[in-house]
């Protein structure tokens, strides 16, 4: 028999789940229904596959700052900013 020992890489426990994993959502279209008729509008139309979840966020922020307007310009303004961003990566 050999005197060394045939070692193995081992994956570390700590690869194997993250902090993120619990926040998806357990029903996605449950989430998109109690969104506001208007952003649902908006996300009908939109180029992106936005999440419930991030759409309604850059809502709110929007929503504070002046209202529904502001909210759609804010949501128009995210998706180029997105878009433009992808069109870099290719």
């Amino acid at each position: 028999m050999s005197d060394t020992v045939s070692r193995t890489p081992r994956r570390s426990a700590r690869n194997l789940s993250s902090a993120l994993s619990g926040r998806r959502s357990q029903n996605p279209m449950r989430e998109f229904d109690t969104l506001p008729p208007e952003l649902r509008r908006w996300l009908a139309q939109a180029a992106l596959p936005w999440s419930a979840r991030s759409v309604r966020k850059i809502w709110r922020k929007g929503l504070q700052e002046g209202g529904v307007p502001a909210a759609l310009a804010r949501l128009s303004a995210a998706e180029v900013a997105t878009l433009s961003k992808e069109k870099l990566a290719r």
